[in-house]
């Protein structure tokens, strides 16, 4: 019996048990198979403010960040909290009411379209909140040079997401989706050793707690994480979400992601292939990522289009294509 529901679609592909198409998770009254919903700080309000063409905000942590405004979404550290070890005694950690929190995600959950798959978005993890605390070029020389610190600190972020995690399985999340970009397009930041050294004993811990939830693990990662996929996947990872799938050997990591049962969550690749405008080449990797990856994968479409310089008419393509390559009618 096919799957008919976007739950039942997702989780198919998820597990790799026979699903009748990819799952779809589009915006702007596309197909979505699912919903997501951030886990949020309690008492927490954001500020920002411009000077000029630049636009300042804070996050709940306490950092500064400042973005081009009218440009890219995010942009980069300009204050982390952490300028000095002796700043770390009086960092406070975001606050997460575990009971209210849950219930704000489960209200949320129950006012949404019955049968699909509910996603709760705990915003970074470990590797990506620290080292926005001590701003990445300070935070890859501390990896070196302060072991006993970063485990500290590690600790602390931690156990901010461990309350993130019970918040979302007491909600009845089916996943938790988490966003730690560790590579550049040739490897990793850090070696494999320190990933293992620093890393997975926090990570095994935080996604084993999930499972027991009974939720699914979705992680975000730009970059070329290649050497720590196996890694990953030991810690507890289900579904990659990769907006660069590209950056791989694509067929080796369709073979590997099928051989551990893996699922893909990705759109056309964000750097190769979607921003060339190139119709042909777009419905053609379209074609080739879903032979590759199918029966574990989901599609989704990139949320920030004019960041990577690509209109919604080539994002379009990439979508109409997707449909059409899984059966599904294509809308007018």
């Amino acid at each position: 019996m096919s799957a008919s529901t976007g739950r039942e679609i997702i989780l198919a592909n998820i597990e790799r048990s026979g699903a009748s198409r990819a799952g779809f998770t589009f915006d702007g009254r596309r197909l979505n198979d699912a919903m997501i919903r951030g886990v949020r700080p309690s008492g927490y309000s954001q500020r920002r403010w411009r000077s000029g063409d630049r636009e300042y905000y804070d996050d709940e942590w306490g950092n500064v960040w400042v973005r081009m405004a009218g440009r890219s979404a995010k942009g980069e550290i300009h204050a982390p909290v952490i300028r000095d070890w002796s700043d770390m005694d009086s960092i406070r950690m975001p606050h997460y009411d575990t009971a209210g929190g849950a219930e704000e995600l489960r209200q949320f959950f129950g006012a949404q379209p019955a049968g699909l798959f509910k996603i709760a978005s705990v915003g970074g993890w470990i590797f990506d909140n620290a080292r926005y605390l001590r701003k990445l070029e300070v935070y890859l020389m501390d990896l070196a040079l302060h072991p006993d610190e970063l485990r500290v600190l590690h600790d602390k972020v931690a156990g901010v997401y461990e309350r993130k995690i019970h918040i979302a399985g007491r909600a009845g999340a089916d996943a938790v989706f988490l966003g730690e970009d560790m590579g550049t397009q040739q490897g990793l930041l850090f070696s494999p050793a320190m990933f293992r050294d620093y890393f997975k004993p926090l990570y095994t811990r935080l996604m084993h707690l999930a499972a027991e939830y009974g939720m699914k693990v979705m992680m975000h990662s730009c970059g070329m994480n290649w050497e720590i996929l196996d890694d990953l996947i030991d810690c507890g990872v289900n579904v990659f979400q990769f907006d660069q799938p590209a950056v791989y050997d694509m067929p080796a990591l369709a073979e590997k992601l099928r051989r551990r049962r893996v699922a893909l969550w990705s759109p056309l690749d964000i750097q190769k292939f979607l921003p060339t405008g190139d119709r042909r080449l777009i419905e053609r990797e379209t074609d080739r990522m879903i032979d590759l990856f199918r029966g574990g994968l989901i599609l989704k479409n990139y949320p920030d289009l004019a960041g990577i310089g690509v209109t919604q008419e080539w994002d379009g393509w990439f979508y109409n294509r997707a449909l059409l390559q899984n059966g599904v009618a294509i809308e007018s």
